[in-house]
C-alpha cells in the first residue's frame, strides 16, 4: 500500500469511469440474467457495501435480491431461478471463493471482478469485468466505484428506467470538479472532520455504502478511527457520543431524517461538515457539480473521504 500511488489512482477516476460509460453504452454485461431470477450478491468489505445498496434498490423495484457477507454461515438456499453474483475486485477473496463452493452445480454463477484470469473466474460460468484497471496504491477506490456502476447496470437491465452511461459521465464530471478544486476545500474539511476521537460518516440508507466506504478509507490508509452510521438510525445509536466526545461528523446529505440529527449536533456543539447540500449551521458545506442528482452523489461522494485519507496518510507515513 502506497499513499502516492493511491493519489494517482484517485486522479484516474474520471478517466476510467468515462471509459466504462462508453462500454456500457455499447454492451450489456448482464444479458445472462433474466427478470425471473432470484439474485444473491456475495462479497466482503467494500464489495458488500456496494452489494447491499444494489440489492435494496432491486428489492424496491420488485426484484428478489439479497446481499450477503460471503463469510456468513447463513447463506440463502439456491433454487432453480437463483443467480449468485460473487463480487471480488481481486478475484481472490477467500471467503467469497468459499461461499461460491456452496453453490457449485446448484445454480447460475457469475463473477464481478477487476482481475481477469483470477481464481474466481475459474469457478463461474460468466464473468463481468469491472474495468477499473490496476489500483497501484493497493486500496479499492476505483473498483468500488465501478462495482456500484455495474450493479446499477444490472438494475437497468432488470427493471429499466436508468440511463447508466449518462449517469456515469455525470459522475465523472462531478469527480473532476472535486479533484480540480481540492486545494480550496480539502485542508479545511480535513481539519474539521479529523478529531482526536475519530470521525463519524453519516449517509441516508439509500447511499449507506458511501458512509461505509468513506470510513473504511480513513481506517485503511492513515489507520484512523472512523465509523459509518445511517442518518435516521444515528438518533438511536450514535447520538450518545455527542455528549461525551469531541464528535466530528462528515454528513453526506439528503436524508429526510436530518432535522433530528441537526438538533442534537447543534445543541451539543458537535463539529459538522456537510457534503452535497448547503447547511448554514455546518462548519463547512462542500458542493460539487451534479450534486442535485442523488445517483451522482452515490457514485461520487466517497472521493471526499478518499482525498482526506490520502492527504493524511501521505503526511504521516
Amino acid at each position: 500500500m502506497n499513499p502516492e500511488m493511491f493519489a494517482a489512482d484517485l486522479l484516474r477516476k474520471p478517466e476510467t469511469m468515462r471509459a466504462l460509460a462508453d462500454r456500457l453504452a455499447q454492451d450489456n454485461p448482464w444479458h445472462a440474467v433474466t427478470d425471473q431470477s432470484q439474485i444473491v450478491l456475495l462479497g466482503m468489505g467494500s464489495s458488500h457495501y456496494a452489494n447491499s445498496v444494489a440489492a435494496a434498490r432491486l428489492r424496491a423495484n420488485g426484484v428478489n435480491a439479497v446481499a450477503e457477507l460471503a463469510s456468513s454461515d447463513l447463506l440463502p438456499q439456491a433454487t432453480e431461478t437463483t443467480v449468485v453474483i460473487a463480487v471480488s475486485a481481486s478475484g481472490g477473496s477467500l471467503e467469497t471463493l468459499t461461499a461460491l463452493a456452496k453453490y457449485q452445480d446448484r445454480c447460475q454463477l457469475i463473477a464481478l471482478t477487476n482481475t481477469p484470469g483470477s481464481k474466481i473466474t475459474e469457478l463461474v460460468a460468466d464473468v463481468v469485468l469491472m474495468d477499473a484497471q490496476d489500483e497501484q496504491g493497493g486500496v479499492a477506490c476505483r473498483s468500488f466505484q465501478h462495482t456500484l456502476a455495474l450493479l446499477l447496470a444490472l438494475q437497468s437491465h432488470l427493471v429499466g428506467a436508468l440511463d447508466v452511461p449518462t449517469l456515469l459521465r455525470a459522475s465523472a464530471d462531478a469527480t473532476d470538479d472535486l479533484l480540480q478544486r481540492r486545494d480550496t476545500w480539502l485542508p479545511r474539511v480535513s481539519e474539521l472532520i479529523l478529531g482526536p476521537q475519530g470521525t463519524h460518516i453519516v449517509a441516508p440508507a439509500r447511499r449507506f455504502s458511501s458512509a461505509q466506504q468513506s470510513a473504511l478509507m480513513l481506517r485503511e490508509g492513515p489507520r484512523l478511527p472512523a465509523v459509518a452510521c445511517e442518518t435516521g438510525d444515528w438518533s438511536h445509536v450514535d447520538v450518545y457520543l455527542t455528549k461525551s466526545t469531541d464528535y466530528r461528523m462528515l454528513l453526506l446529505t439528503g436524508s429526510r431524517w436530518e432535522p433530528e440529527l441537526m438538533r442534537w449536533v447543534l445543541e451539543r456543539g458537535s463539529t459538522l461538515v456537510a457534503v452535497g447540500q448547503d447547511i448554514p449551521e455546518a462548519g463547512f458545506s462542500l458542493r460539487y457539480r451534479g450534486d442535485e442528482n442523488d445517483d451522482v452523489k452515490l457514485m461520487s461522494e466517497t472521493l471526499v473521504a478518499e482525498l482526506v485519507a490520502q492527504l493524511t496518510w501521505a503526511t504521516t507515513a
